[in-house]
């Protein structure tokens, strides 16, 4: 059996630890440069709060019902999240941390065991343990899991936050629930050509389609899927691995007509994404970037556009990636716009260790050297010492006006119990 650990409105639930004043009060998350929403609490939800409702457009509606509005802590997220993983590794060695609020957990072994028991006694304890609410869901395969997952959320009061598909009778009436756009991998396009054929639902998907049918118009991954649905588990869990694909992007705090400024901005970006690959001892072989103008603005002209670029060698270099970045601003830039966003896409990532040299074209070897100097500086004094040059002098910040405390990555912030 399979179950999906999700965390309630995690954002929104690690502000709460930290504020038990604020429980059962209305509490939305924002995003970078306080954007738009990206965490709500059932109590904002209720109060029709959409998900990326930009807040500017909200703000009154923010004041007349008192809802308490916070910036991202992305550092106190990513620690509790780590705090959740870690407990949830000790109920089962097979874990697969799915996002930052999800884990997949496999049970082997687990025949003899009461699982609706010891799947509230995962619950209890990671909520005891850190303050964040779970739900979880369980069933035979890994999708079937999520599908249990989205009841138990549904439904908390009727099933506590675990529901467990175990029977046929369960797992029709699960998915016959299910409509097909919220089917966990199904994404808008398949979504359209299912409704077509009248598949509204994931039982639908499960009996009406043949394995052939789904098989061409939705390669192998959809016939997974479709097994998964089935009650026949296909998709396995996915062990600790290199992330496929890194990137940073932003939407800045105002809007930048400058090109230098734009330049560093995108710089900047490159450098972040080197740091991520070295981190974890990789490299990348293609790079995408991208800018856009603010689409909220119509009084403004608008303009998006993004390339991507083969590498001609791997590469986690500061340097090496901002020369790149900057040759493909260069192509996509337009002057006469003001622009919001842009970003640095990396992929292809390969270990770093194990690379083909080419015999006329190879990166800089002293390129290697200085950037393990660079992050040593890093890690021994907290912050970047040294950086590339094309970041410019200027130290970008989010615009983060309700920020809350660090509390667990700040000897600073530590609560002071009295």
């Amino acid at each position: 059996m399979f179950a999906l650990v999700d965390c309630n409105s995690f954002y929104a639930s690690c502000e709460r630890v930290f504020r038990p004043d604020l429980r059962d009060k209305p509490i939305v998350v924002l995003s970078n440069n306080d954007g738009c929403v990206i965490a709500r609490t059932d109590e904002a939800k209720a109060l029709n709060i959409p998900m990326g409702a930009p807040a500017f457009e909200y703000k009154e509606l923010f004041k007349k019902h008192n809802i308490h509005v916070f910036s991202s802590n992305y550092a106190l997220y990513a620690d509790m999240s780590r705090r959740v993983m870690n407990i949830l590794q000790q109920f089962t060695p097979d874990v697969e941390i799915y996002s930052i609020d999800e884990a997949f957990l496999q049970f082997k072994g687990f025949e003899n065991y009461d699982l609706q028991t010891y799947c509230i006694d995962i619950k209890c304890t990671v909520e005891k343990w850190t303050g964040i609410p779970v739900c979880i869901g369980v069933g035979p395969s890994k999708a079937l899991a999520k599908v249990a997952n989205k009841i138990a959320k549904k439904y908390k009061s009727k099933t506590k936050g675990v529901h467990i598909i175990d029977t046929e009778e369960l797992r029709v009436k699960a998915l016959k629930w299910t409509s097909i756009e919220d089917v966990w991998g199904i994404g808008r396009q398949h979504s359209r050509r299912l409704l077509a054929k009248g598949i509204d639902n994931a039982y639908k998907f499960t009996l009406n389609l043949t394995d052939d049918w789904v098989r061409k118009h939705m390669t192998v991954v959809g016939l997974r899927l479709k097994h998964d649905l089935e009650g026949r588990p296909t998709i396995q869990l996915e062990g600790t691995s290199t992330k496929k694909g890194i990137a940073t992007t932003r939407s800045f705090k105002s809007n930048i007509k400058d090109y230098r400024h734009l330049t560093e901005r995108v710089s900047t970006f490159a450098d972040s994404c080197a740091e991520k690959l070295r981190s974890q001892n990789s490299h990348c072989n293609s790079m995408y970037v991208f800018i856009n103008t603010n689409p909220h603005r119509e009084d403004l002209n608008q303009y998006r556009r993004g390339m991507k670029v083969r590498l001609p060698y791997p590469s986690n270099s500061s340097i090496t990636l901002s020369y790149f970045a900057l040759f493909l601003l260069k192509h996509i830039y337009k002057s006469g716009y003001e622009y919001k966003k842009a970003g640095v896409v990396v992929g292809d990532i390969t270990p770093a260790e194990n690379y083909q040299i080419d015999l006329f074209n190879n990166e800089n070897p002293k390129h290697k050297p200085l950037m393990q100097t660079m992050d040593y500086l890093t890690d021994k004094y907290g912050y970047p010492v040294t950086q590339i040059a094309s970041r410019g002098k200027k130290r970008w910040k989010l615009r983060q006006q309700k920020l809350s405390p660090k509390y667990t990555t700040n000897f600073k912030d530590i609560i002071t119990v009295k």
